[in-house]
């Protein structure tokens, strides 16, 4: 299986909780159910104008997706239905920015996985200058901000947008495909009764409240287990460095929504 493949199908969630780097969350798909995972072409706009993303569409190897830093000023709709089909042609895997949109429902209809932090109607100038291809920083969900290098691979899906920086990819890997294994481990405990208390070695005591049971609750046995972590997502390869899909799953973030103003 491509690696790309691989990371679509583990999920931002399991790669997040092992090493890699989570945006910030008030990043969201603008249409439920998108996902890719592609090496990252970082832009950085100027401030309410989009020509650096113009350049970058142009010049992107296909395959790949744009990261793009709106320097700050997001209240702009940087990218829109005239960027996303030519982005999708042009081979373009997703964008992720850290500013806002508009024409969600034709982006939409065009299935390019596009990720913001809103929706805005004002639309960007197409004059100032920005730069493609040099390292930018993006918002990040921890400490600090979040450094992108073009060939960083990008994985983004319903739940969240994660960077892993490409001289460690392999080792979050192969640390995500163990963990994914644990936890189906556990998830099937869990279908058979056993408590996630015993199963994740809580202690309880440590809430206000608790009361030992006298009595151990029985057991389910099992019955009704869900098709296993990773496989509802879609593992169909598109192009040669990336991989986006669509899967018809509504997102727990906000379709239309304020966008998010960065520092």
């Amino acid at each position: 299986m491509a690696l790309a493949d691989t990371l679509t199908a583990a999920g931002t969630v399991a790669l997040a909780r092992c090493g890699g780097r989570p945006f910030g969350a008030h990043l969201f798909s603008v249409w439920p159910g998108a996902a890719f995972a592609a090496t990252a072409f970082p832009v950085r706009c100027t401030p309410g104008d989009n020509l650096a993303i113009h350049v970058a569409v142009a010049q992107a190897p296909p395959g790949s997706a744009l990261v793009v830093d709106v320097a700050g000023e997001t209240e702009y709709g940087y990218v829109d239905e005239i960027l996303a089909v030519a982005a999708r042609t042009r081979g373009v895997e997703g964008i992720v920015l850290d500013g806002c949109v508009r024409d969600i429902a034709a982006i939409a209809r065009c299935a390019l996985p596009v990720f913001g932090a809103g929706v805005a109607v004002r639309e960007a100038a197409h004059e100032a200058g920005g730069s493609v291809g040099r390292q930018i920083s993006m918002t990040a969900g921890g400490p600090g901000p979040l450094p992108v290098r073009r060939g960083d691979w990008i994985v983004a899906d319903d739940d969240g947008v994660v960077c892993l920086p490409r001289a460690q990819a392999s080792s979050i890997v192969a640390r995500t495909l163990d963990s994914i294994s644990r936890e189906r481990e556990i998830i099937d405990a869990v279908y058979a009764g056993e408590s996630t208390l015993d199963l994740l070695g809580l202690d309880p005591s440590r809430v206000a409240g608790w009361e030992e049971e006298a009595e151990p609750r029985p057991r389910l046995g099992g019955a009704g287990r869900p098709r296993p972590l990773g496989a509802r997502r879609d593992t169909a390869a598109r192009g040669t460095e990336g991989h986006s899909t669509s899967r018809p799953r509504m997102s727990s973030r906000p379709v239309v929504g304020e966008g998010h103003r960065g520092d």
